[in-house]
């Protein structure tokens, strides 16, 4: 206990950073917490797609015709808040917002929560971060069903 004092008194500046980014470090946590903004892992995500959640592409058309989540709905972020009625009847299921890093989904999460949907996520690196937790992607790309033949 006595060399703890010590160093304390010897490094003052030292210990003081210390407890300032310990103090930071909490209120930014709690803040992030309180504000209820909750970016998902790609597979907590996953969890939740398997649990009925809609997932809404943010992206434009052509990005989505690239390659998508399955099931995913294309809204691009600048339609959003027009296409807001649309999304009425989703408001008791969750909700996956997704772009392509992870940064639109963040205004998409805001403005859903504030026309009162509840369940509204963010995925944590957008559709990058999909990508490289190895998880599938859809085409636009239509595969034509080979038909079969009888014998």
């Amino acid at each position: 206990m006595d060399k703890l004092v010590q160093f304390t008194g010897d490094h003052t500046l030292l210990v003081l950073a210390l407890m300032i980014s310990f103090f930071v470090l909490i209120f930014s946590e709690l803040r992030r917490k309180a504000s209820g903004l909750v970016n998902v892992e790609a597979i907590e995500a996953v969890k939740l797609i398997n649990n009925d959640a809609v997932v809404i592409d943010l992206r434009s058309a052509d990005a989505f015709s690239r390659g998508h989540i399955v099931s995913a709905k294309n809204i691009p972020s600048d339609e959003l808040e027009a296409k807001m009625t649309s999304l009425e009847g989703m408001k008791s299921k969750p909700i996956v917002a997704v772009c392509d890093a992870g940064i639109t989904s963040t205004k998409a999460v805001n403005t859903l929560r504030a026309a009162g949907f509840d369940s509204v996520y963010g995925l944590k690196g957008g559709l990058n971060g999909w990508s490289q937790a190895g998880l599938p992607l859809v085409t636009g790309k239509k595969t034509k069903a080979k038909k079969s033949k009888k014998s």
